[in-house]
């Protein structure tokens, strides 16, 4: 079992200090270059962020600097100056932006200029064609702006300027989804690290067949990951698939881990402003076995295979509706034995914002998220399961579920840190 003083036998994990200072740098990249880019694509010449203290808008968190306080009320003005001339980072708040905002408010105690009428003034000397606001039915990542602070803002700008607000979901897309190429060497690296601690979780040194339970694994997995300082990307799952002959010798109800399990993960990390998210199979040998049933191998395969078809089926601008029933389609035409697909993009957010590639109850279409499309320089989950038959367990069948990183880029799919071919073996 666990314990603080197990040494840690994977990728470097950067100390808190340079993580910021690597964060804040790539920071400042992604202000240079991906916003100037996807505002002429959107074709909105002033982005207009406004949140609250304890509520930060999903946005304004992936564009502030890693130590930053975020006082009370926040304005961000991001305009387009027009070509040549970049893009205007105005910070109307007292937070501390460390050079990547222009700020342009202080505290006035006489009450002569509040953040609401700076606002006004820097939207009436620039004049704005479109004004965009983090609001959408469809994105949640792009609806960041409280019904309080909508009605607040329309009233500041008046009639006039508010006839020019739009939705910025197509720019909070892009801005969320894009990843540099010096990021997506970082995803690599956090893919890296994410494995080693499933490797870690799956290996003898935390699993006593007869002894240690599935929560025990979850907790190790928590505590893990905390000592090192990465959040978890949501609450660790780990749970076992046994065979009806031990299931009956052992009883429906009983949660310790035994010989002949098959134990199953679903688990992931965030470093570096980057989100992991992984699904990963292992086997607990009975006493003189050197690997798991045949059924369960040719399982892993299958959702090997249903993997390259689905990352072969993705191309740039479908919609992730298409590259499901493509990716579907061939599975079934392969003869893939239940093939189910159900990934989701990868970056900054767990499952947000770009396309949605099927449900676990949805293996058709996705109405809004499933219509988004999908571009270059991306991430994604690949996510899916095959059912197959176990004649060691009595010919039942079984789910092999499993999931992977993967990023998208004009030189096609690739898995970071490759993915599982073979089962972690107990």
């Amino acid at each position: 079992m666990y314990t603080s003083h197990m040494p840690w036998n994977g990728p470097k994990v950067l100390p808190l200090r340079e993580r910021a200072e690597l964060v804040n740098d790539i920071l400042s990249d992604r202000l240079d270059t991906i916003l100037p880019a996807i505002m002429r694509e959107a074709d909105i010449d002033t982005w207009v962020i406004v949140c609250n203290e304890d509520n930060l808008d999903p946005v304004f968190r992936t564009m502030i600097p890693w130590e930053s306080w975020t006082p009370i009320l926040q304005i961000v003005v991001l305009h387009d100056a027009g070509e040549g001339k970049g893009v205007e980072r105005l910070n109307i708040s007292r937070t501390n932006m460390a050079g990547l905002m222009e700020s342009l408010w202080e505290q006035d105690w006489h009450g002569e200029e509040d953040q609401w009428g700076r606002l006004r003034r820097v939207l009436d000397e620039r004049d704005p064609k479109r004004i965009g606001v983090n609001v959408s039915d469809v994105i949640w990542a792009a609806d960041g702006l409280t019904v309080a602070l909508n009605d607040r803002l329309r009233q500041t700008l008046g009639p006039e300027l508010s006839s020019r607000i739009v939705s910025a979901e197509p720019l909070a897309i892009r801005w969320l989804e894009t990843r540099l190429p010096r990021e997506l060497e970082l995803y690599h690296h956090a893919c890296a690290i994410a494995h080693e601690l499933i490797r870690e979780t799956f290996s003898r040194r935390v699993v006593t067949p007869g002894r240690t339970t599935t929560a025990d694994l979850r907790w190790h997995y928590w505590q893990r990951s905390t000592d090192l300082g990465l959040p978890v990307s949501f609450t660790p799952f780990f749970r076992r698939f046994r065979g009806k002959p031990n299931v009956a010798k052992w009883g429906e109800d009983d949660a310790v881990i035994r010989h002949g399990d098959m134990l199953h993960c679903d688990v992931g990390v965030e470093y570096l402003r980057i989100i992991t998210d992984h699904q990963e199979l292992a086997y607990v040998l009975n006493p003189g076995e050197e690997d798991a049933p045949a059924g369960l191998r040719d399982g892993m395969r299958q959702a090997g295979r249903l993997q390259d078809i689905f990352t072969g089926a993705w191309q740039l601008g479908l919609t992730g509706n298409e590259i499901l029933a493509n990716a579907l389609a061939q599975a079934r035409e392969e003869g893939l034995s239940k093939p189910k697909i159900y990934s989701h993009s990868l970056s900054h957010y767990l499952h947000e914002p770009g396309p949605l590639m099927g449900l676990p109850w949805e293996q058709e279409r996705c109405p809004g998220r499933g219509d988004v499309v999908m571009n270059y320089d991306t991430a994604y989950t690949v996510e899916l399961n095959v059912t197959v038959p176990e004649p060691a367990w009595g010919g039942e069948d079984v789910l092999i579920p499993m999931e992977q990183d993967a990023a998208f880029t004009e030189d096609g799919p690739v898995f970071l840190d490759g993915r599982q071919t073979e089962f972690h073996l107990i």
